[in-house]
């Protein structure tokens, strides 16, 4: 039992066995039979350290299901290309949302030009959904750095205490989609590209499993009687909201509503995902706080401790918030000094141990825990073969002729610019040769641009770290790389790397679901039989309403709140939608 399921206790997991689930943990078939649920944990082809793993196709691999001929039943409802949250009325202060007009789609000639016809002909390869940056936030913890709001104010965010109820309600989304919106096939499975968690901690890591598994969650830490965090606090630079104090949100126009602190605390229910689902970590699962390493021992004790910092002056944080966006304290140095430095400004919390700092094996084994199964496959990627030998990183089929490719971009040397290493990269290379007649989809946290911190690994110090332009190289070497799907960026970016020969692909970052507008994406590969082949890009929000009602504080309606409250966060981006070409649309490529 993994020590996640040990400690942590705010998740419960329902015993209702599903026929999908079984089928989840059968034995694996062979590829030529391409049907049903994969799936041992075996399946998958982990990367081991110092040697080439088994290439995908040598040995059964993780299947979904099998995409059918296609077109069967295209749909634009429960996406955004039907309509999406947007502000109703007035142009300051705090907004109401309601229902807006749909996105439409863009198709995008940057790599190959379209051909006629094509709609008539295509036929699907694979369908899944991609979900990113979830940061499931346990927000009374005591490391957290809301203080660094007096220098930035969108350093803390009004939602954060909802973030459970967000992913929940995008599950609810998820299940409800009847397939691919463009060819009708099924969907085979969902991916997160990282930032699962957000503080690295064991009770972020037990919800964001328990959300995409299934069962109850209580989003809660601490002392379980009450909230104890800095929506309490009675400090004005945080919105208070079930008390009268007249904070800086309220003035801003936030609401005030009695129970919210209670409410977002009492348990939480999630379906989990109807369909097989796969996870990339990124530097919040990786990293305390996302940008730390791990081994000072002061901050691990922090953070299951009974002390918390909630105010700062505009001038230290702007100092600490510099070393951190800078790389200049990676091992938290600075940090754990003016923790020390403000010892008797430092407020009483309940200690808990559910909080602890988790390890990259901690974060392996826990997904192969099977109480989190859920629709497969077991260790949803991971495998034995990744504890033993310290990776995060893996392949695995998606479809008769399609591979997937997770990689780990994170850096353990801390910061939260990303790099892989040599090891990494050379697999890499070995895993797209070996599958060079199969077309490859890589997914990854971070995006080319933001792999540019190459310090060594504490494990393997000797190993020298590579950046996304090297990445970029490796992929532009091989004509059967399709796509790189990522996020880190919290921001809608679709980027054409163009290369000789055919050796072209695209680069789709998708938008976070903690920052508005709280998306995800699904993906749609397919073959126009015209000699293009064709990646659809679609954008879905949660299920829950766009209109909220401040009255509502059941499960729905606090995720419709999460959404809204998002688009009011002071300091908050306008730009991470993106524009119509980064959004829904057809990207087109020459078939190698």
């Amino acid at each position: 039992m993994s020590r996640t399921r040990s400690v942590a206790s705010s998740a419960v997991h329902e015993p209702a066995v599903h026929r999908r689930a079984v089928l989840a943990t059968a034995a694996a078939v062979s590829l030529s039979a391409g049907v049903g649920y994969a799936l041992r944990p075996t399946d998958s082809s982990a990367a081991t350290a110092g040697q080439a793993p088994a290439a995908v196709g040598e040995a059964p691999v993780a299947l979904s299901r099998k995409a059918p001929l296609a077109p069967l039943a295209p749909y634009t409802r429960g996406t955004t290309l039907a309509g999406v949250a947007a502000p109703v009325g007035g142009t300051g202060g705090y907004r109401r949302l309601g229902d807006g007009k749909g996105w439409p789609r863009v198709v995008r000639d940057d790599l190959a030009a379209p051909k006629s016809g094509r709609e008539d002909r295509r036929t699907a390869l694979a369908a899944f959904v991609q979900l990113t940056d979830l940061h499931l936030i346990d927000a009374q913890h005591p490391l957290r750095l809301e203080f660094l709001r007096s220098a930035d104010v969108h350093a803390w965010r009004p939602q954060e205490l909802l973030t459970v109820h967000g992913a929940v309600s995008l599950v609810e989304r998820v299940n409800a989609l009847r397939g691919a919106p463009v060819t009708g096939a099924p969907l085979h499975f969902a991916m997160t590209t990282g930032d699962n968690t957000d503080n690295n901690a064991l009770t972020e890591l037990e919800w964001f499993l328990t959300v995409l598994s299934g069962g109850r969650i209580r989003p809660d830490s601490g002392d379980p009687r009450r909230y104890e965090g800095v929506q309490n606090s009675g400090l004005v630079q945080y919105w208070q909201p079930d008390s009268a104090v007249r904070d800086a949100d309220k003035q801003r126009g936030f609401p005030r509503l009695e129970g919210f602190l209670a409410a977002a605390t009492r348990e939480v229910r999630s379906p989990g995902l109807n369909l097989p689902w796969y996870s990339t970590v990124g530097n919040h699962d990786s990293l305390p706080l996302g940008c730390y390493g791990h081994g000072d021992p002061y901050l691990r004790d922090f953070a299951v401790g009974g002390r918390k910092l909630m105010s700062l002056s505009a001038t230290e944080a702007k100092k600490l918030q510099d070393a951190i966006k800078n790389g200049t304290d990676p091992l938290g140095v600075r940090f754990r000094d003016l923790l020390k430095a403000h010892a008797r400004e430092l407020r009483p919390v309940t200690p808990d141990e559910r909080r602890a700092p988790y390890t990259a094996a901690e974060y392996v084994r826990a997904h192969l825990d099977p109480a989190y199964t859920g629709m497969g496959p077991v260790g949803h990627g991971y495998s034995t073969a990744n504890l033993e030998a310290g990776t995060q990183y893996y392949s695995f089929r998606i479809a008769d002729d399609v591979i997937g490719i997770s990689l780990d971009t994170t850096d353990p040397g801390g910061h939260y610019a990303g790099s892989i290493g040599a090891g990494q990269l050379r697999w890499l290379e070995r895993t797209l040769r070996r599958n060079g007649d199969s077309h490859a989809v890589v997914f990854s946290h971070h995006t080319s641009k933001t792999m540019n911190n190459t310090r060594p690994d504490p494990a393997r110090p000797n190993e020298r770290r590579y950046g996304g332009a090297d990445v970029l190289a490796v992929l532009g070497r091989h004509r059967n790389v399709l796509a790189w799907i990522n996020g880190h960026i919290h921001r809608n970016e679709i980027t054409p790397h163009p290369g000789p020969g055919g050796r072209s692909f695209w680069e789709v970052s998708t938008a976070s679901h903690v920052d508005f507008p709280q998306l995800a994406r699904i993906v749609e590969l397919t073959d126009n039989k015209d000699g293009t082949l064709s990646v659809f890009t679609t954008m879905v929000e949660s299920a829950a309403p766009h209109r909220t009602d401040f009255t509502d504080l059941s499960q729905t309606g606090l995720a419709a709140l999460y959404r809204e409250l998002s688009f009011n966060a002071p300091g908050a981006r306008t730009d991470l939608a993106g524009t119509t070409r980064d959004r829904n649309t057809e990207l087109l490529l020459r078939k190698g």
